[in-house]
This record gives C-alpha cells, sequence and structure tokens, in this order.
C-alpha cells in the first residue's frame, strides 16, 4: 500500500501496560466505527506496515489498541511514534459542500472579485479552526474554512470558490 492511497487516522503515542497495548491519539477524520476496523497501516521509515488489530477501545480523541504479535512494552515501544493510516478507498464519500482535508489539495482557489488566487497547498489547524494554506505571488495565504468563505467547491472541476472580504488579501 502506497502512501498516497491512504489517509492519516492518528499516531501512536505510547505502550500502554505490560501485553504490548498502546495509546493512539486520533485525529479529527478518523473512522467513527473504528472499533470494527481489522487492521491498520503503520508507516515505519517511509514503508506503511500492516497490523492486525486484536482489539481497539475508543475514548474520545484517544484509543487503546492491541495489535496481533506486539505483546510486550518492547515490541509496543517498537511502533511508538508512528503515524497510522487507513485506505483511502475505505473511507465514506464526503457530502455535497463537505471534503477532507486532503482531497482538494492541489485544487484552484478562485475569488468572486480578485479571479484567480493560487493553488492549495495544504490544510492547516490553528486551534479549532481549519485554514486552507494558498500560494499567492510568492506569499502564503490563510482562507478560513469554517465561515462565509468558502462558497463553493467543484470537486469535478477541481476549484474552491471564495468571497474574501475587501483588503483581505492586503493582510
Amino acid at each position: 500500500m502506497k502512501l498516497a492511497q491512504c489517509y492519516k487516522v492518528g499516531y501512536v503515542m505510547k505502550p500502554h501496560g505490560l501485553k504490548g497495548e498502546v495509546t493512539i491519539s486520533l485525529d479529527a477524520e478518523s473512522p467513527a466505527d473504528l472499533e470494527s476496523i481489522e487492521s491498520l497501516f503503520l508507516e515505519k521509515g517511509n514503508v506503511l506496515v500492516p497490523y492486525f488489530v486484536e482489539n481497539i477501545s475508543v475514548s474520545g480523541m484517544k484509543a487503546f489498541v492491541k495489535f496481533e504479535d506486539i505483546d510486550t512494552p518492547e515490541a509496543a515501544n517498537y511502533i511508538s511514534k508512528s503515524s497510522i493510516y487507513l485506505p483511502k478507498s475505505s473511507r465514506p464519500k464526503s457530502g455535497k459542500g463537505k471534503f477532507y482535508d486532503d482531497e482538494i489539495i492541489g485544487f484552484e482557489v478562485n475569488d468572486e472579485v480578485v479571479g484567480h488566487l493560487g493553488i492549495v497547498n495544504e490544510i492547516t489547524q490553528a486551534g479549532p479552526n481549519k485554514l486552507l494554506s494558498v500560494i499567492r505571488d510568492d506569499k502564503e495565504v490563510l482562507i478560513p474554512v469554517n465561515g462565509p468563505f468558502i462558497t463553493s467547491i467543484n470537486k469535478s472541476k477541481k476549484l474552491v470558490s471564495v468571497s474574501l472580504p475587501d483588503g483581505f488579501l492586503d493582510l
């Protein structure tokens, strides 16, 4: 499985207990039905390695996971600090007007008044707010995802339409 075919759902923080369990920090885009997942991909040295799940217990934005063949604190420590991925093909389709962060990377951004602003470079998290990062004239423009700025997203045309207030680009 290649990294481009997957999306990040969390991060292995540290071992938990003496039987090989680990504590996982979950991303906001982790699936609601995580407890029914049979395997997860862990990133080890830029390679995704499948690990089969024996048990998952989710508590808020954390989970406690027991993987097959990870039976000691030392083995659990080996997989600590690994990012966790699932195949994009297993992810539910995003609804109309909604998107997953990695879905719109590379989309063109157009403002109703200014026109072409640039290409979505990444989605960043600033506290509770998500921001579109767009490179315009060698400057980064951060556009809030929440709020009235994004007017439409056309996935087939790979286009994000925005309506920015006067002076927004001058900041």
